[in-house]
């Protein structure tokens, strides 16, 4: 009597080995692009999972050309890269989540340039013996700020970290109430002194601070003032703050250091963008300020870093503090910053040269004509899945940047065409993913029942249009 066969042994019959999936030549080819190791583990992953399917659903593809599809699609998906380029049409021109300002050309040429070889970044050329790598722009930082030195490092948490921690550790740092700052990521004022050994005293009130309530809080332990920017909000009405000249008078007169977070940096006057004015560390060193504190990838328009420029002396006690070792810049960073700061020495080409001061001093009939533009190619691309309007909207800075100031703007409206019982909310989502899952993935943002595209920053028109066909039906 043949003994009875069960439905596992039949699934596994109707299935080739992993050895015998692996002579094909679909799947021969994908070892030559991604490797043996990773091409038989996703071989052994895909068999286990038809298995599956066939127990459940015996009608399931399973031939070898339905095997390689799945493992191809799986080892494309596994080795595309994490990091990647997508348009920002959220109307938030330096946005925090999608890198902040875009750089340059001619620094991304610096980078690679400096990747890919051996440079200077610690060797003096002149001595010939070791050398500081802050020296790549301490120079031109100083040139442009007015400081006496510079250091830099990776970002301005960073920046404030190492500052705190070095003039101020185990001592105490009175702040007004009104500048406890949080911004994005739970990035908190009080959370950066605590982790740097300083301790934070605070002053005034949330809306009024007097220069009195400093004087009160100076003591034996006080290491330093300190302001801080607030970036990312505004108090307004019944309102009094201390000017940082008269700050900086306090600290002097107890022999303190006053410094000052700035948060986002602009190094020229924003004004002559026509965009309102962000005070600069020219000015806050000019009213007497010890070290000031700023990005380099916010209004600065560089990479991500934090720079401190200032008293040489102060400096000098932060380059000494081994923390600095620990949050320095690498090389590409410092090349990508160099090439940007360049473009502030001659600030009549910022616009041209320096791209988030570009696409911030956009015009709005500028946009708004590129967005006809884009609409009209778009319809028939979209027709019968969504309708396309033009409409004025307001973009932001972004990045905690002048929080409460909005730039006139234009975007596409995109109202996603309706069949059955099918809801706007649930339509404008599906639309939103399909977006995000284009080659170049485009984020907008849904409001008032409609997924906008602010197209401030859309510079690649013809690649942002043609990838649109995937959409199309």
């Amino acid at each position: 009597m043949r003994p009875m066969i069960s439905s596992h042994e039949s699934v596994r019959a109707r299935l080739p080995s992993v050895d015998a999936v692996l002579r094909t030549p679909r799947v021969t080819a994908l070892i030559e692009h991604y490797g043996r190791p990773a091409t038989t583990d996703v071989t052994r992953s895909v068999l286990a999972t038809l298995r599956q399917q066939l127990t459940d659903a015996p009608e399931t593809p399973n031939d070898t050309d339905a095997i390689a599809d799945a493992m191809e699609a799986i080892l494309e998906a596994q080795m595309a890269p994490g990091l990647r380029p997508v348009f920002n049409l959220t109307g938030t021109v330096l946005h925090t989540n999608l890198g902040r300002a875009p750089l340059p050309e001619a620094a991304l040429e610096a980078i690679a340039r400096t990747a890919r070889g051996a440079s200077n970044l610690e060797f003096d050329l002149k001595t010939g013996r070791r050398g500081d790598r802050d020296a790549i722009v301490e120079d031109r930082l100083c040139r442009l700020t007015g400081g006496e030195a510079a250091t830099i490092v990776n970002n301005n948490a960073a920046a404030v970290m190492l500052l705190l921690n070095s003039l101020a550790n185990r001592k105490e740092v009175p702040v007004s109430r009104g500048e406890l700052v949080e911004i994005g990521g739970a990035f908190r004022i009080p959370d950066i002194m605590a982790r740097s050994g300083a301790k934070l005293v605070e002053v005034g009130t949330t809306n009024r601070t007097h220069l009195k309530d400093y004087q009160a809080a100076v003591g034996p332990r006080t290491g330093l003032l300190m302001k801080v920017h607030t970036s990312n909000y505004e108090i307004q009405g019944f309102t009094a703050e201390v000017p940082e000249g008269d700050l900086a008078a306090l600290a002097h007169k107890h022999e303190l250091p006053m410094a000052v977070d700035l948060g986002s940096g602009a190094l020229t006057d924003m004004t002559a963008f026509g965009l309102p004015h962000e005070r600069t560390p020219m000015e806050t060193l000019a009213d007497g300020a010890d070290l000031v504190t700023f990005s380099g990838d916010k209004l600065l328009g560089g990479p991500q870093a934090g720079l401190i420029v200032g008293k040489a002396e102060l400096i000098q006690r932060l380059k000494r503090n081994p923390l600095k070792r620990a949050i320095r810049c690498d090389k590409m960073t410092l090349a990508a910053l160099d090439t940007v700061l360049t473009f502030y020495e001659n600030p009549e080409r910022l616009a041209e040269e320096v791209p988030s001061i570009r696409l911030l001093s956009r015009t709005q009939d500028d946009i708004r004509t590129q967005a006809q533009s884009v609409a009209n190619a778009l319809r028939p691309i979209l027709a019968g899945r969504v309708d396309i309007d033009v409409v004025d909207c307001k973009s932001q800075i972004g990045s905690g940047a002048l929080p409460v100031d909005s730039l006139p703007s234009a975007a596409l409206a995109l109202i996603p065409v309706l069949s059955g019982r099918k809801s706007v909310g649930g339509a404008l989502k599906r639309l939103a993913t399909d977006m995000r899952r284009l080659a170049m993935p485009v984020i907008g943002r849904i409001e008032d029942d409609r997924l906008l595209l602010d197209l401030r920053c859309l510079d690649d028109v013809a690649a942002f249009i043609r990838q649109f066909r995937e959409l199309s039906g």
